[in-house]
């Protein structure tokens, strides 16, 4: 089958969180995403038209999901949005950028993710993605490349992993006068931000157990941890309860024990394995995102003035 090609920063005040109570109130709870005006296929409606992994993931298109986003910061939640971009395309291994042109043989074939979150905090926003790029259809599925930035008023950090043969080789870029410009090697370790892409490869290919692994990166800057493997037990649960989904769904848990941080992720059972909210609790603070919209469509070739009404299919407010 021919493959189709289908926002981190440091706040400059205060470095220590207040403790607040874990807020577990939550009028919206992630089902079936809201229908659009415009017809567009939805992530359920897709994968039953097109059951297979290669049937899905390489016709064209990318699934785009809308979450509605709770975030701690500063000891309290503040309301915004987040969006996963889920996205095939060809990936030069050397270089580990997007082919546009050449031998395609040389390629090889990733999913995708960008993962956008956006929400204010008093007067001013943050606005944060990150982007993996995950072997799709390999036995070796460890993640490639991890870049990540944040925006807020104070300025701009930038982060990336790429995984070589030595290691991991990272960069970082920051206007703080603690982090600078730097580069540094790290070892071999799985990383947390492409768990998100293995479990909609395959969630059979996420190992469980006690092992070391690299936090997802907006939490390293935020939060002012290190940046290198910490102690981590990774768990799947089955018919999970959650007060963010309206029904009983699969999970994978992360545990960082020392650094007090857990991480859920709560998705559909079988392909294409929707995930539906995530849920971070550090200490008492708790981070949740619940879905409310999804499509699959080609969000690229729709950048018009009159494509506004496909940020309203999704749901967009910011």
């Amino acid at each position: 089958m021919s493959r189709i090609v289908l926002s981190l920063i440091l706040a400059a005040t205060s470095t220590s969180a207040c403790n607040a109570e874990r807020d577990t109130s939550h009028t919206l709870t992630s089902s079936t995403p809201a229908a659009s005006s415009l017809k567009l296929p939805t992530p359920e409606s897709f994968s039953k038209q097109y059951a297979s992994f290669d049937g899905y993931w390489y016709r064209g298109f990318a699934e785009l999901t809308r979450y509605a986003l709770r975030q701690a910061r500063y000891g309290e939640q503040h309301e915004g949005e987040a969006v996963l971009i889920f996205v095939t395309e060809d990936f030069l291994r050397g270089p580990q950028v997007k082919r546009e042109r050449g031998d395609s043989s040389a390629a090889l074939s990733v999913l995708k993710l960008n993962a956008y979150r956006r929400f204010y905090t008093g007067i001013y926003p943050y606005t944060l993605m990150t982007s993996s790029f995950t072997p799709a259809a390999r036995r070796d599925s460890r993640t490639l490349k991890v870049s990540s930035s944040m925006q807020e008023w104070c300025g701009n950090v930038y982060t990336q992993i790429n995984r070589r043969k030595d290691g991991l080789h990272v960069t970082l870029h920051s206007y703080f006068q603690d982090d600078g410009d730097q580069q540094s090697m790290l070892p071999e370790a799985p990383l947390e931000d492409g768990l998100w892409s293995l479990i909609r490869i395959d969630p059979s290919k996420i190992s469980t157990g006690e092992r070391q692994m690299i936090p997802a990166l907006h939490y390293i800057r935020m939060r002012h941890k290190a940046l290198r493997p910490h102690p981590a037990e990774v768990s799947k649960i089955d018919k999970v309860a959650t007060d963010l989904v309206d029904h009983p769904v699969s999970a994978v848990r992360v545990e960082y024990a020392h650094l007090g941080r857990e991480l859920t992720i709560y998705h559909e059972p079988e392909f294409p394995y929707i995930i539906q909210a995530w849920e971070e609790n550090v200490g008492a603070q708790r981070t949740t995102a619940v879905r409310t919209h999804a499509v699959v469509d080609d969000y690229w070739n729709h950048n018009s003035a009159g494509d506004s009404t496909y940020r309203e299919a999704l749901g967009l407010h910011h």
